[in-house]
């Protein structure tokens, strides 16, 4: 059973670098055909996918997000990466990462995300 543990530095200032690490284990983040996003949530937005990263490294961005974040992963240590740059107080939302293991590769469909971690909150604030 794969196991997402989000962790973040909870209040980050306008205009500053967020970054998010989710550590993965119950599994490799290289098994085919695994994917691993993120996803964030907020009483304004609702649900809203921020970006994927497959198995193999391949990468895909929400077009409204695309400008300002950066997914990644290090597999020695099991763990994707959430950079946002730029943030505002729009970006104040608990943030989740999530896996798939459907071979569709419908990074953008969050209804197709089968493991989710339980969510770490950053707010932005000065």
């Amino acid at each position: 059973q794969v196991q997402l543990q989000e962790s973040g530095p909870g209040v980050v200032k306008p205009s500053q670098t967020l970054s998010l690490t989710c550590t993965v284990s119950g599994g490799s983040i290289t098994t085919r055909p695994y994917y691993w996003g993120w996803i964030r949530q907020s009483p304004e937005k609702g649900l809203e996918w921020i970006a994927a990263i497959a198995y193999n490294g391949v990468t895909d961005y929400s077009p409204s997000l695309a400008s300002r974040a950066s997914i990644s992963r290090d597999t020695s240590k099991s763990q994707i990466t959430l950079q946002l740059t730029s943030v505002t107080p729009e970006d104040t939302a608990a943030y989740y990462c999530a896996a798939s293991r459907r071979s569709g590769y419908n990074y953008r469909l969050i209804d197709e995300y089968d493991y989710w971690g339980q969510g770490t909150q950053v707010t932005v604030a000065s």
